[in-house]
């Protein structure tokens, strides 16, 4: 067990069945009265983050979190299949879980997975991908005063806006958290 006043950034913990990480922590006294704890935490299993308040002297259970490399190779339906780094095991790991970050995976590239208690939890995907562009409109520059984007599909089937003087072909780097372009890539 854990004291709430122990808890600090990255650390873990499970309580009414689900597993948390904290992202930020902030300890309130008020006057006469008991110190509160406030934290903003991250569900694990699901990516969604809320604010907790604890009284101090609250207790929560401690659990152990790792990142474990694994490749990934595939979706097939329903499940994106991973193969574990270390011992060459493959597995398979439910769409639902990943949460939409399903769609930036690239088949023979090495992921960070979060598990817990024996549990993946999720994939920690890198803050950028370089992606190719498949397919892309003619871009007009008389079109337009300021910056101006028009609708492009990537190697993966996402479909984002990109500025016109990307073409077909060309590599871009885009935002995981966000899903928009970032620049050109420079390989």
């Amino acid at each position: 067990m854990l004291n709430v006043t122990e808890l600090r950034a990255g650390t873990a913990f499970k309580e009414d069945g689900n597993l948390w990480e904290v992202l930020t922590y902030d300890h309130v006294k008020v006057g006469r009265g008991s110190a509160n704890i406030k934290v903003k935490v991250r569900n694990l299993r699901t990516g969604s983050t809320v604010e907790k308040s604890f009284i101090s002297g609250a207790r929560v259970d401690e659990i152990e979190v790792e990142k474990r490399k694994a490749q990934f190779l595939y979706v097939d339906g329903k499940e994106a299949n991973f193969m574990d780094q270390d011992s060459y095991e493959q597995f398979g790991l439910p769409i639902n879980v990943l949460a939409g970050s399903e769609k930036f995976l690239k088949e023979g590239e090495s992921y960070d997975l979060i598990v817990a208690d024996g549990e993946v939890l999720n994939v920690e995907l890198p803050r950028t991908v370089v992606l190719k562009v498949t397919e892309t409109g003619p871009g007009v520059k008389g079109d337009t005063v300021s910056n101006a984007f028009k609708q492009a599909t990537l190697e993966n089937g996402m479909s984002i806006q990109l500025p016109l003087f990307i073409k077909e072909g060309e590599d871009v780097k885009i935002d995981t958290r966000t899903s928009s372009y970032l620049e050109r890539s420079r390989k």
